[in-house]
């Protein structure tokens, strides 16, 4: 009897003690007007007064939250709000008697303190990071250090609204010495490696960041699980943007859920502070290049709403998700990577995607070193398969000028016809090939002719070289119409008359392969059936925005739409109105506004007339 209540007494003791770390858990704030930690608590969102010690105050750097040892004095749990401004993250900010200009490199904040569970975690953030984070403190890396942010072996914790960054425009080994980062002789300079490191990793939120301009990587982080990346930038760092390929085994396992992210320009210098692109190189050169890589990883990888583009070799890279996975894609685009710009591996779903493969994009142009054109074939979409994976790409747009559209292949070795390739209410768009001009690029190549299950119907498929695979029963091959067919300022919407409006399969079938939506969230289907292609056709109607004070807000004049608004008094333009390549509107009234927020799409027509 004695053995099952000592069991209840250390469940009741466990829960307390989780209670108390909870109820325990502090916030901390950093101001660029604050004081030391011996002026100020760090407790209060106020600058320091001017005097005394142990004020009601913030600190003054990020830096004050460490000890003189460079430990933390934060507790998992806590809260590090920094206040908007810069911050040199490195030798000789404040607070770094512990750092050693020999050691220059491992002036950097240690790992962050694990949280007490997902529900609690420990959080550095910028000012406002859970209202809009309108003005993100810049925390910049100098004197080569290895990191801004250190998340090894850190679990349960958010790192939010913050532009994370360095003031140099060198890249780390690059071929062309003109811009090398200096790493051998003190001062190194004010550039650092890289902006988040992470391994043995869980249960992280990263959102709302910027991370740009370093040195090596933007992201380098392996052995992660239940990561969570919600609109973040990841952009002309020199080598990789996110590099998954860290020391020792890599393999993700979990969810990996990232929602708009947009990751660009990396394996490109860029400049301080102008944040201009130069120098672009790749593999051939001793570079990197690609926008998304790994190791070998596992992990069921979804990727939302995001965009992969103007990275030196592949845009994103999953051709070693080799162990156990799942890739789900969803109203995704890729473009101008000089590699694949999709390359996946395992049982995989792309959606509602644009797929451009101008692989060719870099070449000739003023801020290209050295890329490989092409790198690899160039094609546009890439599927590795093992036995028994199901692939599919469903109401998806593709063109591009490399090899083929879409490849796939067995990754192994060990397929045995098991494997299913469904590629359904799709267009393929093909062109002259890059490379070879006297060739144009095909539509689909397999490595083993009539051996995967192909499940391979309703596409239009238009200008490509069609091959073994051949078309099916109710493929289309005439011209789709789409708004703009130029590689480099591709526009996938449809014109009236495309043969792919209406006529693809219904939402919800194939088991429910077919979505109910297209790529910019829009309802399928908008007329008798859903539309062939990434964009569904959405008919020309106008908003009414005609009265006599007129305030326009969050409406979006579509593709193929010619309006006219019309006020006595006055309109004001504001913040989510949109006007759609194609679309031509007129804004007529005695006064008219434009307010922050509008935008007007390359391939618009607005007319303001005041009168």
């Amino acid at each position: 009897m004695g053995f099952p209540s000592c069991k209840i007494g250390l469940m009741v003791i466990v829960w307390i003690m989780a209670s108390v770390s909870v109820t325990d858990a502090n916030t901390y704030y950093v101001l660029t007007d604050g004081g030391s930690a011996t002026q100020c608590t760090g407790l209060t969102d106020a600058p320091y007064p001017g005097s005394g010690t142990n004020q009601a105050c913030a600190w003054s750097h990020p830096f004050w939250a460490l000890n003189g040892s460079g430990e933390w004095n934060i507790q998992g749990g806590d809260t590090l709000v920094i206040g908007s401004g810069s911050y040199r993250m490195g030798i000789d900010a404040p607070n770094t008697g512990w750092c050693q200009a020999e050691w220059a490199y491992s002036c950097h904040l240690p790992p962050l303190p694990s949280g007490p569970s997902p529900g609690n975690p420990t959080r550095i953030v910028g000012a406002g990071w859970d209202q809009s984070c309108a003005d993100p403190p810049e925390l910049w890396g100098v004197e080569r250090a290895w990191q801004i942010i250190s998340l090894a072996g850190t679990d349960n914790a958010t790192i939010a609204c913050m532009e994370l960054t360095d003031h140099s425009g060198c890249v780390e080994h690059h071929a062309n010495p003109a811009i090398q980062c200096e790493r051998d002789t003190p001062p190194f300079g004010d550039w650092a490696a890289i902006g988040i490191a992470a391994s043995d990793s869980s249960n992280v939120t990263l959102k709302d960041l910027n991370i740009h301009g370093f040195a090596s990587s933007g992201i380098h982080a392996g052995r992660l699980k239940d990561w969570t990346v919600l609109n973040v930038r990841i952009a002309g760092n020199g080598w990789v943007g996110w590099d998954g390929d860290i020391a020792g085994k890599d393999a993700n396992t979990g969810t990996m859920r990232f929602k708009n992210w947009t990751v660009e320009w990396n394996g490109c210098a860029e400049s301080y502070p102008h944040e201009t692109i130069n120098n672009c190189w790749a593999q051939t050169a001793g570079g990197y290049g690609d926008g998304v890589g790994t190791g070998e990883t596992g992990g069921n990888w979804v990727i939302e709403d995001s965009i992969f583009r103007y990275n030196t070799s592949d845009g994103l890279d999953l051709l070693y998700t080799r162990l156990s996975s799942q890739i789900v894609i969803r109203r995704t685009q890729s473009y101008g990577n000089a590699g694949n710009q999709i390359k996946v591996n395992g049982p995989t779903r792309i959606e509602n995607s644009l797929v451009v493969g101008n692989c060719g994009f870099f070449n000739g142009k003023s801020f290209t070193y050295n890329v490989d054109d092409c790198r690899a074939g160039g094609s546009a979409l890439a599927f590795a398969l093992r036995q028994n994976n199901a692939v599919s790409l469903i109401n998806s747009t593709l063109t591009g000028h490399g090899d083929c559209l879409i490849i796939a292949e067995c990754d192994d070795g060990t397929c045995n016809g098991s494997e299913t390739i469904t590629l359904q209410n799709n267009i393929f768009i093909g062109n002259q090939e890059f490379m070879d001009p006297n060739d144009t690029t095909c539509y689909i190549w397999f490595d083993q002719d009539n051996y995967y299950n192909a499940e391979i119907d309703y596409n239009v498929v238009y200008g490509a070289k069609i091959g073994g695979v051949g078309l099916s029963e109710n493929d289309i091959s005439q011209d789709p119409l789409i708004v703009d067919d130029t590689l480099i300022t591709f526009d996938g919407h449809l014109k009236i008359g495309s043969p792919a409006i209406d006529s693809g399969l219904a939402a919800g079938s194939l088991g429910g392969l077919i979505p109910d939506h297209d790529l910019e969230g829009f309802s399928r289907p908008h007329g008798s059936s859903v539309d062939r292609g990434a964009y569904e056709f959405l008919s020309a109607v106008c908003p009414d925005c005609s009265g006599d004070t007129v305030v326009l807000e969050n409406i979006t004049y579509l593709s193929n739409t010619t309006c006219e608004c019309t006020a006595a008094t006055s309109i004001t333009i504001g913040s989510g109105v949109t006007i759609k390549n194609g679309a031509t509107v007129t804004f007529r009234s005695k006064i008219v506004k434009i307010e922050g927020g509008f935008h007007a799409e390359g391939g618009s027509m607005v007319i303001i007339q005041k009168e």
